[in-house]
């Protein structure tokens, strides 16, 4: 599915957008510790920052540096040990509907159908199966895999199950979308048309987007905001702004904005994973 076939898609079945004053996330000096004693590792620590409602914002940095960790604090998988995450005000406490997770692991279930794994969520929501198969409906319609309803996942190449995650992630109406390396399975070329696709799903539908990634040129891609964080304990240490007009084509790649940002992108990374791997020989 190319990126005019989803615009296609999004006038033939209209746009389920969110409130543009949704999807505020706030991160008030937030640490996050495993374990206690002698083994406790921090993998965040002591950080704050704000997305507004709306921005498409790339976590990235090396190995280990705590985006995981960070995203997970977000989506309620895992409580700070200190300070907060709030989304709209109101404090994570836990997952919720007001926030979808998309995995690089498809993670979608073998034995429903695509239709039954996109309606879980309207289900598990209170919706009737009959709401929940017309919300499923009309994702799938988004991400242009309506033939496929009926089939299963592993009659999907791993694209397809891909888009399967973000119709599933969205059927709730999430004022917030959390990626964790969703594209970091698939092939170059299949991830650059993911990456198209997402960012034309991404502008009809209006949320918040937090996308964590090992690839500069990816973050670069997709975000108005690339957060560089620093080698573990994880802390945002660089928020550079990408000064790329919207809608993003492959060819920016070549251009001095793009090489410029990637270049600052590097530094800090580079910095950050010799500080990394000074810190291992020690």
């Amino acid at each position: 599915m190319n990126v005019a076939t989803t615009h296609t898609l999004f006038r033939q079945h209209g746009t389920p957008r969110r409130s543009t004053e949704e999807g505020r996330i706030d991160i008030e000096d937030v640490s996050v510790v495993f374990g206690s004693g002698p083994a406790a590792h921090t993998a965040v620590e002591r950080t704050s920052l704000a997305i507004p409602p709306g921005e498409f914002v790339c976590l990235l940095g090396p190995s280990g540096c705590g985006k995981s960790s960070l995203l997970n604090a977000i989506a309620g998988h895992v409580r700070p040990t200190t300070g907060a995450v709030r989304v709209d005000g109101v404090a994570v406490t836990g997952p919720g509907s007001d926030r979808g997770m998309v995995f690089q692991q498809y993670s979608l279930l073998p034995w429903k159908t695509i239709r039954e794994n996109v309606a879980l969520g309207p289900r598990l929501a209170g919706k009737s199966r009959g709401e929940a198969d017309a919300t499923a409906g009309t994702f799938l319609n988004i991400v242009g895999l309506s033939l496929y309803a009926n089939r299963y996942p592993a009659e999907l190449s791993g694209g397809m199950q891909q888009r399967v995650g973000i119709a599933r992630a969205l059927a709730n109406y999430p004022s917030v979308l959390l990626m964790d390396e969703p594209f970091g399975a698939l092939d170059a070329q299949t991830r650059l048309v993911m990456q198209e696709n997402l960012l034309a799903i991404w502008k009809e539908f209006g949320t918040t987007v937090v996308f964590v990634t090992h690839d500069v040129d990816e973050a670069i891609f997709l975000a108005d905001r690339v957060l560089v964080m620093s080698a573990a304990p994880g802390r945002v240490i660089s928020d550079i702004r990408v000064p790329l007009p919207r809608p993003r084509r492959p060819e920016m790649a070549t251009e001095p904005g793009f090489v410029e940002t990637k270049r600052q992108c590097l530094a800090v990374i580079r910095e950050q994973s010799l500080r990394a791997f000074e810190n291992q020989e020690r």
